[in-house]
């Protein structure tokens, strides 16, 4: 499927039939074309729009998606005009800078349609989340890359710091993920190498200095992932007592027994990307490894797919559960009433990553990992109803549709699209 140069240009047409005619249509039924952003809080299916409310940190993503999308109709990788979507992404802007930074400078978790801050959960306060703030922040920077819009990337800049400061601080929110105090957390160093990243490259431009220090950054959290939460064996953590590495910490505990196999993919190509990007091939060969054991240690042999959450040995999830750390207990009984479900989004973060380790690595186990990962994706979770388009974002472990909440009580517009576009990227790239 993927070996040969006529086997990719096939490829690449499925992927662009995709983006055409199965996601963008529904997406554009979902935008606002008054106040600028889009409508989220859909079922499942995509069939009934439940709320009004508008999730910030799907807004911020709605803004990378859509600003993306005008670069590859620009670049004439993909069908479209690129002003429509620049001026509804300028929309999605706006509206986020008119109501998403509350006066403490941090992100409000919910908004009203009308963009006035809501409490997630009454009496948590409006900024339950500093993962909403990241997604503002790639967000503005995308948006700021692709129309040249310096304001944009100055305020993504500021917001950046202002996480940095809250993290550095340890006073950072993170629902519906939270993380007890005293222990470390992958999802924080991931979310921030790929908000550094993409900031150093959106920066690279426009000036120098700026671009360098974000790349100083992103190298720091890279590290600070292979080094401390990844193992010699390949896995990745994603929960571990500070000052503790995954290589020589040993726990009968479920939270820090546990692997995310579709959060390790999906970390792994933001490392092999920066890796890339900076020439270090050990951190490039060592990603594609752990891509691979996060694939090996998920697929569920039964039924095929990748399965939500495994213990790091291999298997469901096992462990002792915490007593007394309400933060701990929430999370342990997500992983435990949850292991077992189908979920979209890492199934199209391990297309990318296993892609996207192949062309940089040729090792031939990731094209037949993409290629199994391929057949299971597609043959599960689009939407058989091609009036409503998109896929279905939660499937039991059998492969029949739930509906369940995954994060947040949305449909997403971000994973799918996101990786779509950038396989295009990737397949055109590599043609040249």
């Amino acid at each position: 499927m993927i070996r040969e140069a006529s086997e990719r240009r096939k490829l690449l047409n499925v992927y662009r039939s995709v983006l055409r005619q199965d996601l963008l249509p529904f997406w554009e039924r979902a935008v606002d074309p008054v106040r600028g952003g889009v409508y989220t809080c859909f079922d499942n299916r995509g069939e009934r729009r439940l709320s009004s409310d508008k999730y910030t940190w799907s807004q911020g993503r709605f803004l990378w998606i859509w600003s993306r999308m005008a670069d590859l109709c620009a670049r004439k990788l993909a069908d479209g005009d690129p002003n429509r979507y620049l001026e509804q992404a300028a929309r999605t802007y706006r509206f986020l800078r008119r109501h998403a930074c509350l006066p403490n400078g941090h992100c409000a978790f919910l908004l009203a349609e009308n963009g006035e801050p809501k409490e997630p959960v009454e009496g948590l306060g409006y900024d339950t989340s500093f993962y909403a703030d990241c997604f503002v922040i790639l967000g503005y920077t995308e948006y700021g890359r692709v129309s040249g819009d310096r304001e944009a990337l100055r305020q993504a800049a500021l917001l950046y710091e202002s996480v940095e400061r809250r993290l550095r601080a340890k006073t950072v929110r993170s629902e519906p993920y939270p993380v007890p105090e005293g222990m470390a957390s992958h999802g924080y160093a991931m979310i921030m190498l790929n908000a550094a990243q993409e900031l150093a490259d959106a920066w690279a431009s426009v000036d120098r200095r700026q671009a360098d220090w974000f790349r100083q950054r992103s190298a720091a959290y890279m590290a600070d992932i292979m080094k401390r939460f990844r193992d010699s064996q390949g896995r990745v953590r994603e929960v571990l007592p500070d000052g503790e590495t995954a290589e020589r910490h040993e726990s009968d505990r479920l939270l820090l027994r546990h692997i995310n196999p579709g959060h390790t993919v999906e970390s792994m190509w933001f490392v092999m990307r920066e890796a890339a990007k900076t020439g270090n091939r050990d951190y490039v060969r060592q990603a594609a490894l752990s891509v691979k054991r996060a694939l090996e240690l998920g697929w569920d042999n039964e039924y095929g797919g990748l399965l939500r959450y495994v213990d790091k040995d291999g298997g469901p999830p096992s462990g002792r559960r915490t007593i007394g750390i309400e933060e701990a207990e929430r999370f342990e009984t997500l992983i435990e009433t949850t292991w077992s479900t189908k979920l979209w989004w890492p199934h199209s973060e391990s297309l990318y990553a296993a892609l996207l380790g192949y062309r940089l690595t040729g090792d031939e186990e990731l094209a037949d990992w993409y290629e199994r990962l391929h057949r299971y994706a597609f043959s599960v979770f689009p939407n058989d109803d091609k009036a409503v388009g998109e896929w279905i974002q939660i499937r039991e472990r059998d492969g029949r549709p739930s509906e369940q909440v995954v994060a947040l009580p949305v449909k997403d517009p971000y994973h799918l699209l996101r990786n779509v576009m950038l396989i295009i990227e990737l397949l055109c790239d590599w043609e040249r």
